[in-house]
């Protein structure tokens, strides 16, 4: 075989390599993880996290905590309220309202959410897909976030990575870790203020 012919013989492994490299992870491809991360049933109780945002280059630039209280409600679907302290002493609340729609998949209304956030469970991975009014009334002013939680197997601490969006382009990393808490505990405003 001549080199022209071998290397065009090359061309299709090539391009079938650089798509599949190219290829985003999907939900569907943790499926055969041996731990099941169920969200509605993850977040019932409280929990609490710790995470940090990050500029478009990576650097971190602010931390923060939340505290979550998780309960369902008589239709069966889990009301999340989530409370956010910030560096400085800000707060600020989100009322989450999760429903699952079949085995894999949710959707999920909240005070500051555009629309409707929806979401895809598989093995230890779910991810969800919302945008957020920054300032309601001013869609130029809204922010996609596209948020994957991920359960390792034997713990019960999930850790997240969001995508903060705008105009399509990426405007901030948030890296976040969650785990329950046991009745007493101080709450996590109580721990950022030492």
């Amino acid at each position: 075989m001549s080199k022209l012919k071998y290397s065009l013989a090359l061309v299709p492994i090539l391009l079938a390599i650089l798509l599949t490299a190219c290829s985003s992870l999907k939900p569907s491809d943790f499926a055969g993880s041996k731990t099941i991360f169920e969200p509605d049933t993850y977040f019932l109780g409280h929990l609490q996290s710790w995470g940090v945002t990050e500029n478009r280059a990576g650097q971190p630039h602010s931390h923060f905590t939340t505290d979550c209280f998780g309960r369902r409600d008589a239709d069966g679907d889990v009301i999340i309220e989530q409370t956010f302290h910030y560096e400085g002493g800000r707060s600020q609340h989100r009322t989450w309202h999760v429903h699952r729609l079949d085995p894999h998949h949710f959707e999920a209304t909240a005070n500051d959410v555009v629309g409707k956030a929806r979401g895809e469970a598989e093995g230890n991975v779910f991810r969800w897909d919302y945008t957020i009014a920054l300032k309601p009334g001013n869609p130029l002013e809204n922010v996609h976030l596209r948020q994957w939680m991920y359960l390792p197997e034997g713990t019960d601490t999930m850790f997240t990575r969001v995508e903060v969006r705008k105009l399509g382009l990426i405007v901030q990393q948030v890296a976040e870790s969650f785990h329950h808490v046991a009745d007493g505990e101080p709450t996590a405003r109580d721990q950022i203020a030492h």
